[in-house]
């Protein structure tokens, strides 16, 4: 499989498919790259080089007890751009990975980075706080923490029904989808599990956002349970120097999955602008 060596000797495992203009694919919890093949397929068969690293402590990479942050997150990736070499690169983040997409911007530079695309993104900041009174109250992330501890395995079953909007009246829902889901948080090490749900809710992304000044696109599902849109995309769009906000009616937090082929378009068009 094919690695990278991040300055703490942790070794992380990427996918690289295609050729042409680089697009970077940053994941979410408790997830691994795997979340965004349909994109990367697509993206593959139409032009585009598409690179997806598993985060420490997920999927395939080395589970380190150390560095489950969104510093060492965005500086992992600035790793993986620097062993590969990348230029004009599009880099899509979804939901912690559009927090790393932010933080990597925001402390690298845009040097390499033509365009960002934060999907369902964590910024600015999750938690409720008088400097965020549309947070949600830290007790929501308490009981994330709560599960992980006491059956990791059955939060990530209980967890995949409102992350693709299956507990919705009327839902089709996909027990293979919600395995997938289950395998892939399964695969996550369990410090990274924990102690990622901090990096996600508290990290303060404002000020890299403010900093970001290559065309974004902001996508969000107005149906997203996880990471409400009011307190997130409707924000970050307001921060963003040169930003879109394109909201997607209906559609939860793993649109990515259940709303592939519209996202896989609206992806293409954003890129060949």
């Amino acid at each position: 499989m094919p690695t990278f060596t991040t300055a703490d000797a942790t070794k992380l495992y990427y996918k690289d498919w295609g050729s042409g203009q680089p697009v970077v694919f940053s994941h979410g919890w408790p997830l691994s790259s795997d979340a965004f093949e349909d994109q990367m397929f697509f993206l593959a068969q139409r032009g585009f080089r598409v690179i997806a690293h598993d985060r420490r402590g997920h999927g395939r990479s080395d589970q380190p007890w150390t560095g489950n942050d969104m510093d060492t997150y965005a500086d992992d990736l600035a790793t993986l751009v620097k062993h590969l070499d990348l230029n004009n690169a599009i880099h899509v983040g979804h939901s912690t990975g559009g927090g790393e997409v932010a933080r990597y911007i925001g402390r690298h530079g845009a040097a390499r980075v033509a365009k960002a695309v934060l999907i369902g993104a964590v910024p600015p900041v999750m938690v409720k706080s008088a400097k965020n009174p549309g947070g949600l109250d830290i007790s929501v992330f308490d009981g994330l923490r709560a599960g992980v501890t006491s059956d990791r395995s059955r939060l990530w079953k209980d967890l995949s029904l409102p992350f693709y909007g299956y507990n919705k009246p009327g839902a089709e829902v996909s027990e293979a989808v919600r395995e997938s889901f289950w395998l892939q948080g399964m695969m996550a090490g369990f410090p990274a599990a924990y102690f990622c749900i901090k990096a996600f809710s508290e990290t303060d992304m404002t000020d890299d956002l403010k900093k970001i000044q290559v065309p974004t696109l902001v996508l969000h599902g107005d149906a997203d349970q996880i990471v409400p849109i009011d307190d997130s995309a409707k924000l970050s769009a307001k921060l963003l120097k040169n930003s879109e906000l394109q909201v997607i009616p209906g559609a939860p937090h793993g649109m990515c999955t259940t709303h592939k082929d519209m996202i896989n378009e609206r992806l293409l068009a954003f890129f060949k602008k």
